[in-house]
């Protein structure tokens, strides 16, 4: 369900998903920066393609920048929500993850080896898996994802002493967990109150060809599509908007003025309505294409010129008002 009704009109296709919602329930809009904690492919260097097969081995530049740009949202008095591929907890050193731990920062589950939940087919679970599939030997589809969920919560637990705090999917999906009550009920299952699993259809325009006015426009739209909503098991999803640094960088092959541009209608968006906007990025992404945390910066900035119309939360903070 839409927490702003107004403002998000019934999800297309979504029978049975709950839209009752008001306007009054919040009086600001609600602000969320998110970082998948995973290593991506295409970057740094665009022929860079062995991350599929360990996206949790996280290298130095991506674990600074992400230590960086939690400070600074910090200094502008918000906090992150990372979600972490568990694989990263056989690093040696997760001391930085216990440091953002320790300042307030909020640290969820992103399967262990960034597996897609929605697979049918052990050959659809991971690349990983294709090349060594005695790894799942044995196992049903369904039996490794939850296997793998539960692996990523059991490392977080033994590296860091708490659980995680929500669940994303890896990828996220125009229609989120709908049409998949299975899927919903492994995560009520499995601890999980709430999801991040939906990304909104929206334009992209040519692949390195300039943002247009029309595909600006088209994001700005498809944030409607963006807003919180519960499932009929009861589980709820708060969607990632659009445009992520992976969409912009990858897909639409953006210089990082575009990408900035999009951010900042968005966001002026949800202001005006009160409604919620989560901020999709990956560190891996960012340090080669944002290196000076412009992204960071200008949501931040945003924020603070909204005064009492906006903050800077996590995703269980936005997750509490949908369960009023």
């Amino acid at each position: 369900m839409a927490l702003c009704a107004s403002a998000a009109p019934r999800l297309a296709g979504a029978e049975g998903v709950s839209t009752e919602g008001s306007r009054n329930r919040r009086d600001r809009a609600l602000i969320a920066v998110t970082m998948d904690l995973e290593m991506a492919r295409n970057f740094p260097k665009w022929e860079d393609t062995h991350w599929d097969y360990e996206k949790g081995n996280l290298n130095a530049e991506s674990k600074r920048y992400a230590t960086e740009a939690a400070r600074r949202v910090q200094a502008h008095g918000g906090v992150m929500h990372f979600f972490v591929v568990g694989q990263v907890f056989e690093q040696e050193n997760v001391d930085w993850l216990k440091d953002l731990n320790s300042a307030g920062h909020s640290i969820g589950n992103h399967t262990y080896d960034h597996v897609f939940v929605l697979a049918q087919k052990a050959g659809d679970i991971q690349y990983r898996f294709n090349r060594a599939p005695w790894l799942i030997e044995g196992k049903s589809t369904a039996q490794v994802i939850r296997g793998n969920i539960q692996l990523c919560s059991d490392a977080m637990r033994a590296r860091l002493g708490v659980k995680p705090v929500g669940f994303r999917t890896p990828g996220g999906f125009v229609e989120g967990l709908q049409g998949r009550p299975d899927v919903q009920r492994l995560m009520l299952d499995l601890g999980f109150k709430w999801v991040s699993s939906k990304y909104p259809a929206h334009p992209y325009g040519k692949p390195g060809v300039p943002a247009t006015k029309d595909t600006l426009d088209g994001i700005v739209e498809a944030q409607s599509g963006a807003q919180p909503f519960t499932y009929p098991t009861g589980l709820i999803d708060i969607p990632m908007s659009p445009i992520s640094d992976v969409g912009a960088f990858r897909h639409c092959r953006w210089k990082l003025d575009d990408f900035l541009e999009a951010i900042r209608r968005s966001i002026e968006w949800a202001i005006e309505r009160r409604a919620v906007f989560d901020f999709l990025c990956h560190p891996s992404v960012l340090y080669p294409m944002d290196p000076e945390y412009r992204s960071i910066e200008l949501i931040c900035d945003l924020v603070k010129k909204a005064g009492n119309r906006a903050a800077i939360v996590d995703l269980e903070t936005i997750a509490s008002q949908a369960r009023l």
